[in-house]
């Protein structure tokens, strides 16, 4: 009778906890971004902005070292740290062990697919396994793991 009260299979991560997640992970890279354009422009920041001055530097934070510090996050922790706040992490669909870094490149990439109108992303609350566009493109799902 006993049977019955083991889990079968995994619990996936829903819609509001990865949002949760996503707010984490989104305040966490609004700290760093100030405080490095601070470091680096000062005061004159929004001002040099404006004029088109910092477009470079942009770039680099506000697209590229994300992407990076995602990615990273993602391969060698199984998460970003919003996601491991609420105790999820990103699996391989398949395997539901360690996703590749090709998969994990791709899924970074396929964010664009879900943010069209945000669908790919509202997808999440009613998919069986919660999954994304993202992670039906690259062959992820996000699950629930104990606390470590």
């Amino acid at each position: 009778m006993t049977d019955n009260l083991i889990p079968s299979g995994p619990r996936y991560v829903g819609f509001w906890k990865r949002l949760l997640a996503f707010f984490i992970d989104t305040l966490i890279l609004v700290v760093f971004f100030v405080t490095i354009a601070i470091a680096v422009y000062g005061r004159r920041y929004v001002q040099l902005a404006s004029e088109g001055q910092t477009l470079l530097f942009d770039v680099l934070v506000q697209v590229v070292l994300p992407a990076v510090a995602a990615i990273l996050f993602w391969r060698f922790r199984g998460a970003t740290p919003g996601k491991m706040l609420v105790s999820a992490k990103i699996v391989d669909a398949a395997t539901l062990g360690a996703p590749s870094t090709g998969k994990l490149i791709g899924r970074y990439f396929a964010y664009l697919v879900s943010s069209i109108f945000m669908l790919g992303f509202i997808w999440i609350a009613f998919d069986k396994r919660k999954q994304g566009w993202h992670d039906k493109l690259a062959g992820t799902v996000v699950i629930e793991v104990e606390d470590e």
